[in-house]
C-alpha cells in the first residue's frame, strides 16, 4: 500500500497527508505482507542536545514577542539529520528487501535459485560479520528460508526448466520493488562501493580504495544519512575487505586487492548496489567540469535532465534516479565540501579529477552518454 504512494511522490506528486479516516479505509486493504519488524533507534533528548549545542537557548525565548533566533534553523536541520542517522542505524534487513536488492542488481531482473541463494548468503554474511550498526537487525533465517518466505508474497515469478528454478522480478513490479531495496540501501552501500571499485579496476591497492571512498563518502553520507565520520572510514574499509576476502569475493596479495574470478558474479551483483548512485554523481561532476560557472539551480536542473535521458537510454527503472531532492542534496554537498561557491564558481581541476575517478567506475556506454550531453549542446 505504501509502495505505490512512494513511487508517485518520487515522480513529483504532492506528498499525501494521512488522516485517521484514510488509515481506517486502509484496513480493508490489509493482507498478508509477510513478517514485519519494529526497530527503535537511539532517542535524542532535546533539552540535553540544546544545552550542549546552544547553551544560551533559553535566553532567546521571548514570551511577549516571538522572534526567530539565528541558531534555530541550523539547529533544527542538524537535529533532523541526526534523527535520520539514528533511524537508519535501526534498519532491518528482511526477506523481501534482500531478494529485491539482488534481483534489481541483475541486468535482466532474474536469477536462478542457486544464484539468488548465493547472493543472499553474501549479503547476510556482510550484515552479520560487519554489521552496519549496533541497532541494525539481520534475520537469523538461512538464505533459502528467506527466499521461500519472499516467494509467498507473490511479487516474483518462478519459471521452471529441466535445470532448476529461475526467479524473476516482473517488469511491471520492478519500479515498485525499489522501495524495498532502498529501505536497506544504506546498510549495503559501503560494501557495494568497494565491490564497484575492485570490479572496475580489477587490481587496486588498499590505499587507493580508501582514497576513492574518502572522496565519495561526503556525498553518500548526505544522501543516505550514513553513520560514520571520515576518521572511521579506514577501519570500515579494512573490516569490509577482510570479510570480502573471507567470502572469497576478492583476493588479497600483500596490500593489493583483486577480483577472485570464481566469485566474480557475486562481486558484480554486490557492486550493482552502488551503480546508479555513482552514475548520478558522474552526471553532476561532468556538467560541473564542462561548465564551472554554472549556477546551483541550473546544475540541479541539468543533472536531472541528463539522468532522465540516461534512464530511458539505459533502462534504469528507479524513480529516485532523477529525484529532485537527491540532486538538490548533492549540489548542496558540493558547496559544503568546497567544490562550488555560493555564486556557483567551481574549481575545474578538482571537479574533473573526481569525474575521472567516477568515470572509471561506470560502464563505457553510460560514460559516453553522459559526455555526449555537452557535445550535443555545442
Amino acid at each position: 500500500m505504501e509502495v505505490g504512494t512512494y513511487a508517485k511522490e518520487l515522480r513529483g506528486a504532492t506528498k499525501e497527508k494521512e488522516s485517521l479516516p484514510q488509515m481506517l479505509r486502509g484496513l480493508s486493504k490489509l493482507r498478508n505482507l509477510g513478517q514485519g519488524y519494529v526497530n527503535f533507534g537511539e532517542p535524542l533528548p532535546l533539552m540535553a542536545y540544546l544545552n550542549q549545542h546552544v547553551p544560551d537557548w533559553r535566553e532567546s525565548i521571548d514570551p511577549i514577542e516571538a522572534v526567530r533566533p539565528s541558531w534555530l534553523t541550523p539547529t533544527v536541520n542538524n537535529i533532523a539529520s541526526d534523527l535520520m542517522v539514528r533511524i537508519n542505524n535501526a534498519g532491518a534487513a528482511n526477506a523481501m528487501n534482500l531478494c529485491c536488492t539482488a534481483l534489481l542488481a541483475s541486468r535482466q531482473r532474474s536469477l536462478t535459485r542457486e544464484q539468488l541463494t548465493e547472493q543472499l548468503e553474501c549479503y547476510l554474511a556482510l550484515l552479520r560479520n560487519v554489521p552496519y550498526s549496533a541497532d541494525a537487525t539481520t534475520p537469523a533465517a538461512s538464505a533459502s528460508e528467506l527466499i521461500d518466505h519472499a516467494l509467498q508474497m507473490n511479487k516474483f515469478e518462478v519459471e521452471k526448466d529441466t535445470i532448476g528454478d529461475i526467479i524473476i522480478l516482473p517488469r511491471e513490479q520492478a519500479v515498485l520493488m525499489t522501495y524495498y531495496r532502498n529501505n536497506i540501501a544504506h546498510m549495503l552501500v559501503m560494501p557495494s562501493l568497494l565491490a564497484a571499485i575492485v570490479t572496475q579496476h580489477r587490481r587496486i591497492t588498499r590505499a587507493e580504495i580508501l582514497r576513492h571512498v574518502e572522496m565519495f563518502y561526503p556525498f553518500l553520507k548526505a544522501e543516505l544519512f550514513l553513520r560514520w565520520e571520515k576518521a572511521e572510514l579506514a577501519g570500515v574499509v579494512d573490516a569490509l575487505i577482510a570479510e570480502m576476502q573471507r567470502q572469497g569475493l576478492i583476493a588479497l596479495n600483500d596490500d593489493e586487492v583483486s577480483v577472485n574470478p570464481s566469485h566474480a558474479r557475486s562481486l558484480q551483483l554486490l557492486a550493482a548496489g552502488a551503480r546508479e548512485t555513482l552514475q548520478r554523481y558522474a552526471i553532476t561532476f561532468w556538467l560541473l567540469s564542462a561548465n564551472p560557472s554554472i549556477n546551483r539551480s541550473s546544475l540541479e536542473k541539468e543533472s536531472r535532465t541528463v539522468a532522465q535521458r540516461l534512464s530511458v537510454l539505459h533502462g534504469i527503472n528507479a524513480p529516485e534516479f532523477f529525484d529532485k531532492a537527491v540532486f538538490s542534496t548533492l549540489v548542496l554537498t558540493l558547496r559544503d565540501e568546497g567544490y562550488i561557491s555560493d555564486t556557483g564558481d567551481a574549481e575545474p581541476e578538482e571537479t574533473l579529477k573526481i569525474y575521472r575517478m567516477l568515470a572509471d567506475l561506470i560502464t563505457s556506454d553510460v560514460r559516453l552518454t553522459i559526455e555526449s550531453v555537452t557535445q550535443d549542446e555545442a
